[in-house]
């Protein structure tokens, strides 16, 4: 039971030490003349995924590869079916084109690679797969490709690159707090860590459906909740946009960095978890043009839904 508190005490400071990281971080910008939109792509988007990061690594760290692979797979698929799902059902996602045909196919893109990457068993029949420094190197230059892009669509929409308003924080408050939020970040990502792996242990539960299912939910509440709140205020494309980026920046940057810093083995069980995210990835692109126009009805989140209660099911079972 004490375990389980401090899972939940790890991921309060998670997501608050996120909150103000990405709160200081924006303060500072404006400060500095840096547009909202910069802002957008950049801080918050790094803000949101800070938590999978920083667990990843502390995870790297301690040798629990099944909680490290398990909690970028696991939050990129309750992204796409749980809160994609979510999210359509309180209203429907209308995609836009370069969400369309740019970043869900690099979403689908970073799955299929983390699929080979992650399955040298089946090419060259060594028996064991593991994402090497190497495979981490090829990730993070598919991440610096997606940076890329976003920068040179940013520099295309100048009109927008005014900062909208100037924060009332002052610099010094705003350096403290992104001081704090990384402390938080760092305490939350050990606490976790250390949580699920006693819990693995004492309950006779595997690190990798521990990571695929409590760490992945955990370290997915801030994308929930901006997907969420964006559905409601009928800002859609911000919260199928917030998903696509989150499951790029997953796989790429994250996953990336963690191989270059510890090499990630891959249990064989794991396969099936990796083709589950390819099938997410890929229906994901196909709902968008079912229907009229090009969106997420609320039929297909009903089916996101469905789909992942019925992994979760079987990864219990």
């Amino acid at each position: 039971m004490i375990q389980i508190l401090f899972l939940v005490l790890g991921f309060v400071a998670l997501i608050f030490g996120a909150d103000k990281l990405v709160d200081g971080a924006s303060v500072i910008a404006r400060r500095l003349k840096v547009s909202d939109l910069i802002i957008g792509l950049t801080i918050v988007a790094f803000g949101t995924s800070f938590p999978e990061l920083v667990v990843n690594i502390s995870a790297a760290l301690k040798g629990s590869n099944d909680i490290a692979l398990g909690n970028v797979v696991g939050s990129n698929l309750f992204n796409i079916l749980a809160i994609l799902g979510i999210s359509s059902l309180i209203f429907p996602l209308v995609v836009k084109h370069s969400t369309t045909w740019i970043e869900i196919p690099l979403a689908l893109l970073a799955a299929l690679v983390l699929f080979v990457l992650a399955n040298d068993n089946l090419i060259d029949h060594a028996g064991i797969s593991t994402i090497t420094r190497g495979d981490g190197i090829i990730l993070l230059l598919f991440f610096a490709i997606f940076m890329g892009y976003i920068i040179q669509s940013a520099l295309k929409n100048r009109h927008l690159n005014e900062p909208t308003e100037q924060p009332t924080m002052k610099m010094g408050i705003a350096i403290m707090w992104v001081l704090v939020g990384l402390g938080l970040l760092m305490i939350g990502g050990e606490t976790i860590v250390r949580a699920a792996i006693k819990i693995a242990q004492q309950f006779g539960v595997s690190e990798r459906v521990i990571g695929l299912t409590i760490v992945s939910i955990g370290t997915s509440l801030p994308e929930l909740a901006t997907s969420v709140v964006a559905a409601r205020k009928k800002n859609t494309d911000i919260a199928i946009a917030n998903i696509v980026g989150s499951n790029i920046f997953n796989v790429f940057f994250i996953l990336g960095t963690t191989a270059c810093i510890m090499p990630v083995s891959v249990s064989p069980e794991s396969y099936y978890d990796l083709l589950l995210n390819i099938v997410a990835s890929a229906l994901l692109f196909v709902f968008v043009f079912t229907g009229r126009g090009r969106k997420l009805d609320r039929w297909e989140g009903i089916i996101f839904l469905v789909m992942y209660v019925a992994y979760t099911l079987w990864l219990i079972l």
